[in-house]
C-alpha cells in the first residue's frame, strides 16, 4: 500500500485520539431530561408549504402537519447535509462527525458495492476509529430508552448497545415509564424509488394528490407530461408523508406527551429526483428543519443561520444533559432553557459537503457554502457531470432525460448536467442563481468570493483530514489488518471483586453490553462496576464499530 495513504489513516486516528474527552459523556447535574422524537424522511428538499411551497394550491396547503410543527417551532432555513445520498449522510448524522474523516463517504458500503466494476468485497462495514460511537449510546448509558423505527443505513450495523428497540414496531410506548426516550421514525414515502413504486404496489399508478399543471419544471428538466408526472407523483408522496407526521403527533398527543417532548423533524438529503440527489449542489444538500420545544416556546421562529446534520448529534446530547464527546465534529445549535446556540458556541460561518463513489461510479467532489456562495471543486474534472447508474434510470423521466439526450432533443441549459467532462472548480451566487447554472469562478469580479471559498475548503479538507484520496480498496485492506474478513470484537471477561463485578474487552473502542439472565430488556450499556447479585447469571458481549460482535460470555455469581 502506498505509505501516503497509510499515514492518511494514522492521522485521521491521531486526530480523534487527541480530541477524545478524558470523560465520557456524562449528565449534566440538575439538569430536566426532555423526551426526543425524530421524524425523519428521505429525499426531500424543502417542499413544504411552510418554506414557501405553494404547489398543493391557493387555500391547500401541501403539508399541514409539518407546517403545524413551524408554527409551534423553530424552522432552519439554512440547515444542510453532508451528502446528497442516504447511506453517507446518515453515516455523519449518527456519529456527529463528517463521514469523509471516519471512512463512511462511499455509496454504499453495505447491501452491495458492485464488486464486479469495483473489485471491493460486496458488502462491508466502515470501522468507525476506537473513540467514535453511535451517539444514542450516549444517551442509553444515562438512562434514555432509545428507539428506532426503523431506518439505520449507517455504512455499519450498529452495536446491540446503541438502541433499546430497532425495526417497524419499535415504539416509545414500549418503554419503562420512568425512563425518558430518544425516539426515531423514518418514513420511505419520500425516497426516489417510491416515484416509480411502491410497498404496497406500483405507487406511480396510485391517485395523485397534486395536479402536474401547478408543477413547477426546473430549467434543467424539460417540460414534458413525463416530467410533469414524476413531479406531481413525488409532491403526492410529500402529502401523503405529510399525514403520517399527523399520526404520530396524535399518537403523543393521546399519550399526554406532546407538550413533554422535543420534536425534530427533519430530511436526510434534498429531493429524489434527476441531477437533484446524490449531487452537492444546493439543491441537493439543503434540507428542512425544525424543532419544536415542549409547550410550545419559541413557537413560529425563524432562524437564518448555518446548520449542517453533524450538528444534530451533539444538540440531542446538549439538549438530554449530556456533554457531547470532544471528538464530533459537529457543534450544538440549541439549548434547552433560552432555545438560542449555546453560549460558547461560534456560529458557523461554512457549511461542507461531499461526493464520492456511488454505487458502481467513482467521483471525488467537495463543497464549501455560506448560505449564500457555494464553491465545488472537482476533483476529476475529466470525468463526466453525470454519473451513469442504473439504479436510477428506473425513473421514467430519468429514463426520458436519457432518451431526449440521445435524439438531441434537449437545450444547452438541459445538456448541462451530460457535459462530458467538469470545471475543476466552480462558483454560484445562489440568490442570483438559484439553480447554479452561471458559473462564476472564471469572472473576476467574483474573485474575492472564490478566493475565500477555496481557502475556507483547503482548511476543511486538513483538518477534518478527508480520507477520500485514499482508493477504496486500501481503506478496506487497512481497517481488516490486510485480511479478507473484517476483525473479530475480543470476548469480554468478567471480574468480581467483593461486591462489584467488572466487564472488560482488550479491544479498543470496544461498547459493551451485559444483560441479567431472565431480563427480557436486552443489552444494557456498561459503563462502570455493577453490584453483584448473589445467585444471577450474568451475560456479556461487546462490539467495537465495523468488526464482528464478540461471542456472548456469562458467569454464574
Amino acid at each position: 500500500m502506498n505509505t501516503r495513504w497509510l499515514a492518511g489513516l494514522v492521522a485521521v486516528a491521531g486526530l480523534l485520539v487527541a480530541f477524545v474527552s478524558p470523560v465520557s459523556p456524562v449528565s449534566a447535574p440538575g439538569r430536566t431530561r426532555p423526551h426526543i422524537l425524530w421524524i425523519s424522511c428521505e429525499d426531500m428538499s424543502p417542499r413544504l408549504s411552510c418554506y414557501g411551497d405553494s404547489t398543493g394550491g391557493p387555500g391547500k396547503p401541501l403539508t399541514p402537519n409539518i407546517d403545524r410543527l413551524a408554527r409551534e417551532g423553530v424552522r432552519y432555513t439554512n440547515a444542510f447535509c453532508t451528502a446528497g445520498v442516504c447511506a453517507p449522510s446518515r453515516n455523519a448524522i449518527i456519529t456527529g462527525m463528517y463521514q469523509t474523516s471516519t471512512g463512511g463517504h462511499n455509496m454504499r458500503t453495505l447491501n452491495n458495492t458492485y464488486p464486479e466494476k469495483t473489485g471491493l468485497p460486496k458488502e462491508y462495514a466502515v470501522v468507525m476509529p476506537p473513540s467514535v460511537k453511535a451517539f444514542p449510546e450516549y444517551l442509553r448509558a444515562q438512562g434514555y430508552y432509545t428507539t428506532n423505527n426503523a431506518k439505520t443505513d449507517y455504512q455499519f450495523e450498529a452495536p446491540p448497545t446503541v438502541w433499546d428497540e430497532v425495526g417497524n414496531s419499535a415504539h416509545w410506548r414500549k418503554r419503562p415509564t420512568d425512563r425518558p426516550f430518544f425516539a426515531v421514525f423514518n418514513s420511505v414515502v419520500t425516497h426516489e424509488s417510491q416515484v416509480w413504486y411502491g410497498a404496497t404496489g406500483r405507487r406511480k399508478d396510485l391517485p395523485l394528490r397534486v395536479d402536474p399543471a401547478r408543477i413547477q419544471v426546473p430549467p434543467y428538466y424539460p417540460d414534458t407530461k413525463t416530467v410533469r408526472q414524476d413531479m406531481a407523483r413525488f409532491y403526492s408522496n410529500i402529502r401523503e408523508m405529510d399525514d403520517w407526521v399527523g399520526e404520530i403527533l396524535q399518537q403523543l398527543e393521546a399519550d399526554g406527551l406532546l407538550d413533554k417532548t422535543l420534536i425534530f423533524f427533519w430530511s436526510d438529503h434534498g429531493d429524489g429526483l434527476p441531477f437533484v440527489k446524490r449531487e452537492v449542489y444546493d439543491r441537493g444538500i439543503r434540507v428542512p428543519l425544525i424543532v419544536r420545544f415542549p409547550d410550545g416556546r419559541f413557537a413560529g421562529t425563524t432562524r437564518s443561520e448555518l446548520i449542517s446534520m453533524i450538528d444534530l448529534a451533539p444538540t440531542v446530547l446538549n439538549l438530554a444533559g449530556v456533554r457531547p464527546p470532544a471528538y464530533m465534529q459537529g457543534q450544538a445549535f440549541l439549548d434547552l432553557e433560552t432555545g438560542q446556540r449555546p453560549r460558547r458556541t461560534p456560529a458557523r460561518p461554512y457549511v461542507f459537503a461531499a461526493r464520492d463513489r456511488l454505487d458502481s461510479e467513482y467521483d471525488r467532489v467537495r463543497t464549501v457554502h455560506d448560505g449564500r456562495f457555494q464553491y465545488v471543486r472537482n476533483f476529476f474534472p475529466e470525468k463526466p457531470l453525470y454519473m451513469d447508474l442504473e439504479y436510477r434510470k428506473q425513473q421514467p423521466m430519468m429514463a426520458e432525460l436519457l432518451r431526449m439526450r440521445d435524439a438531441g432533443q434537449l437545450n444547452p441549459t438541459q445538456m448541462h448536467w451530460f457535459q462530458p467532462t467538469k470545471p475543476a472548480e466552480e462558483l454560484y451566487d445562489i440568490q442570483k442563481d438559484p439553480y447554479e447554472l452561471n458559473n462564476l469562478a472564471r469572472q473576476s469580479a467574483y474573485a474575492p468570493q472564490l478566493k475565500r471559498l477555496r481557502a475556507a475548503l483547503d482548511q476543511w479538507l486538513a483538518q477534518s483530514t478527508d480520507l477520500g484520496a485514499i482508493p477504496e480498496k486500501d481503506l478496506v485492506r487497512t481497517w481488516w489488518n490486510g485480511q479478507n474478513n473484517p476483525p473479530a470484537t475480543e470476548a469480554p471477561n468478567i471480574q468480581v471483586t467483593g461486591n462489584q463485578l467488572t466487564i472488560s474487552c482488550t479491544t479498543e473502542g470496544a461498547s459493551i453490553g451485559y444483560q441479567w439472565a431472565g431480563d427480557d430488556t436486552g443489552w444494557q450499556v456498561y459503563t462502570g462496576p455493577v453490584p453483584v447479585r448473589k445467585g444471577a447469571r450474568l451475560r456479556a458481549t461487546a462490539m467495537r464499530i465495523g468488526y464482528t460482535q464478540s461471542p456472548v460470555v456469562s458467569q454464574e455469581l
